[in-house]
């Protein structure tokens, strides 16, 4: 059981390290950057995937129409 524990111990030991020794974090100005290109895309494709919707409504409806 003991093995355990020091396997256990040596694992928090090795990612404290890793985390702290050889991640390079991002800056404030970074972080807020990627934060504005992602925000950006996603309202970008939000809307393509609305002009699809609205598109299709549409075929539909009209189809719908000529058939019925």
């Amino acid at each position: 059981m003991k093995k355990f524990f020091a396997k256990v111990s040596s694992y928090f030991q090795e990612s404290y390290n890793e985390l702290v020794h050889k991640v390079s974090w991002p800056s404030a100005s970074e972080l807020s950057n990627s934060a504005i290109v992602v925000l950006l895309a996603s309202l970008v494709i939000a809307l393509i995937v609305f002009l699809i919707d609205i598109s299709f409504e549409n075929v539909m409806t009209f189809l719908y129409d000529k058939v019925l």
